[in-house]
């Protein structure tokens, strides 16, 4: 019996797909400049790169055609497409340099969806899937960053409540969100194998404060937050006690999977350009489409993006089905897609010159902004361990 592998997306995917790059070309190329000048000017402050105006309008106009609610499912007033529709999605948001995130945020709804209840559904997964509300994952420690499992911030039963004391480090969108998801440790003995707990913690919650930001290149701003005996009940507690950690790796696995999407578009992006450019500039009386070494950049890099697209392609599919263990995949994807852009983009500043480090073009700021994804949601080392991990244990599998 034989069966035919179909790697051609649905056709209702490649019409969002067209819709969403029109939107890059037309709404966000636009505000480039904006970005660039901003960034270059922010310094030590956390000065949004895009006006909060400009922004607001953004999103009214992505709703107006149709880019909210991608993944939410129906029930939650979404428009229930997946997260291989997604994965498109933010690849052709990518196409620009402009910081511009279709809501919701991906990663946090899955653990809502995952772990919300009773009025936590109308509290928070709700407004956060409508994109009326922000939210923020406060998971790294000052000793605890890409292990997960050695945090430490205790959150103490004490009174019929639960009392958190500590602090958190590089917190994206930890000013601008509504609510947090900070996991804790309830139960030091346990650890990672039941002994993490999720906890919503509104803004303005007593004893929570936002005191430093860690300035940063490209567009990531990330804080420290300190938690002061910060006092929750127990209808703030995100799922079941203790069992934070396997939701919580669900959650980094979709973060892992829209960064490779991230890569994509930004790759496409810098491909595109290295083609204008070869066609159009000529050097010693021939076009540099001709000379050999920009053949193979332009070959290699397409080639590379190829294969980072199967693979994240896949791995959104997997998501799509419910599969419980995104781990190895997650992986792969993060390490090839983010070291696949570092390479991509060396190469079009070179077959631009002087000019591709110029801010004149963005590739500059897309050389400098990409490098912190080789860190964020774990370095490359880490996850090349858990890749060789999950081999040494269990050997070559048939393939899903």
């Amino acid at each position: 019996m034989t069966s035919e592998l179909n790697f051609d997306l649905p056709e209702q995917v490649r019409m969002i797909r067209d819709v969403v790059r029109r939107f890059a070309e037309n709404e966000l190329r636009p505000h480039e400049r904006t970005v660039l000048e901003r960034e270059a000017e922010r310094g030590f402050s956390d000065r949004p790169l895009l006006p909060p105006e400009i922004e607001g309008s953004l999103r009214e106009k992505a709703r107006a055609i149709g880019l909210y609610g991608i993944d939410v499912p129906e029930e939650f007033g979404g428009q229930n497409l997946g997260a291989l529709t997604k994965c498109v999605v933010i690849e052709q948001l990518k196409h620009s340099i402009v910081p511009f995130v279709a809501p919701p945020d991906s990663p946090n709804l899955h653990l809502l969806k995952l772990l919300c209840k009773g009025d936590q559904i109308d509290r928070y997964l709700l407004p956060y899937a409508r994109g009326e509300k922000r939210a923020c994952l406060a998971l790294t420690e000052p000793g605890a960053g890409a292990d997960a499992g050695g945090i430490q911030m205790p959150a103490v039963r004490r009174g019929g409540q639960w009392v958190l004391n500590g602090s958190k480090v590089f917190i994206s969108n930890a000013r601008t969100a509504d609510f947090m998801i900070v996991i804790a440790v309830t139960d030091p003995a346990k650890g990672s194998a039941g002994g993490m707990t999720a906890f919503l913690v509104d803004k303005g919650t007593p004893g929570l404060s936002i005191p430093s930001v860690f300035p940063m290149i490209g567009e990531y701003c990330p804080y420290e937050v300190v938690f002061d005996n910060v006092t929750l009940d127990d209808r703030q507690v995100l799922g079941e006690v203790g069992n934070a950690f396997a939701p919580l790796q669900r959650r980094l696995g979709v973060r892992r999977m829209e960064i490779a999407a991230r890569c994509l578009g930004l790759a496409s992006r810098c491909i595109e350009m290295m083609i204008e450019q070869a066609n159009g500039r000529s050097t010693f009386g021939r076009p540099l489409a001709d000379r050999q070494t920009i053949q193979w950049w332009i070959a290699d890099s397409y080639q590379e993006l190829e294969m980072v697209r199967l693979l994240t392609y896949r791995l959104a599919s997997r998501v799509d089905r419910g599969d419980p263990d995104l781990r190895t995949e997650a992986s792969m994807a993060k390490v090839q897609s983010t070291e696949m852009i570092t390479r991509v983009v060396d190469r079009a500043i070179q077959t631009f010159g002087g000019m591709g480090v110029s801010k004149e073009l963005p590739l500059e700021y897309i050389y400098r902004a990409v490098r912190v994804y080789r860190i964020v949601e774990g370095p490359s080392e880490v996850h090349r361990w858990v890749i060789a991990r999950d081999l040494l244990k269990n050997g070559l599998r048939d393939q899903p």
